[in-house]
């Protein structure tokens, strides 16, 4: 007979204030924890127009040393409405001892990066270490991308990627800005609309 799994009984935390308490090692990656939206501008020399777009992005714990990471984004028409689905990728920020970051991102498009940087003064910073690709994933070499509190708002950052592919070299792609979530202690409900900020 089958039994049914209980529910998780080790909840994930978008929050620092609540159980689980976060793991020491990501001390300097706490202020990310949460839900976060915005709005952002990006651009390619292989895409013919520059575009606008939404962003969520979402940084969890379970108590353990690394961060759950979730981003999905949406194209914007020039009054600001959605479009249609964009970029959606996921992936784990592992913390070591001396502020080391290890992050491992995939994308449905069948590309997964290994990333490595640094974790300091609440702003991180990763570039390529390895990038594995399925054999109809478009040409990525190289990425760097930067998490950067905004003017010292711990409820603000702004997100920098730039990118290698296709035969062009590392250059500016995308960049936002993104607002926490007030009172997130729970993952937000999908209710996108063109008042994201």
């Amino acid at each position: 007979m089958f039994e049914v799994a209980a529910e998780q009984p080790f909840p994930e935390s978008y929050r620092v204030d609540r159980e689980p308490a976060p793991h020491p090692l990501l001390e300097p990656v706490l202020g990310f924890v949460g839900a976060w939206r915005g709005r952002g501008h990006g651009e390619y020399p292989t895409i013919d127009d520059d575009f606008a777009y939404a962003q969520e992005v979402r940084f969890s714990h379970d108590g353990r040393p690394f961060l759950r990471y979730e981003a999905r984004a949406w194209l914007l028409d020039g009054d600001g409405a959605p479009l249609r689905p964009a970029a959606r990728e996921s992936g784990w920020w592992r913390l070591q001892a001396d502020g080391r970051v290890e992050a491992l991102v995939t994308q449905p498009t069948g590309i997964t990066e290994i990333l490595v940087g640094h974790a300091g003064e609440g702003a991180v910073d990763l570039v390529t270490h390895s990038v594995a690709l399925t054999p109809t994933a478009k040409d990525v070499t190289a990425t760097r991308r930067r998490y950067t509190p905004a003017g010292g708002d711990s409820d603000t950052f702004t997100f920098v990627h730039e990118l290698a592919a296709v035969g062009q070299p590392l250059q500016h792609h995308l960049s936002a800005t993104l607002r926490r979530e007030a009172g997130q202690s729970t993952p937000p409900t999908s209710s996108w609309n063109s008042s994201v900020q």
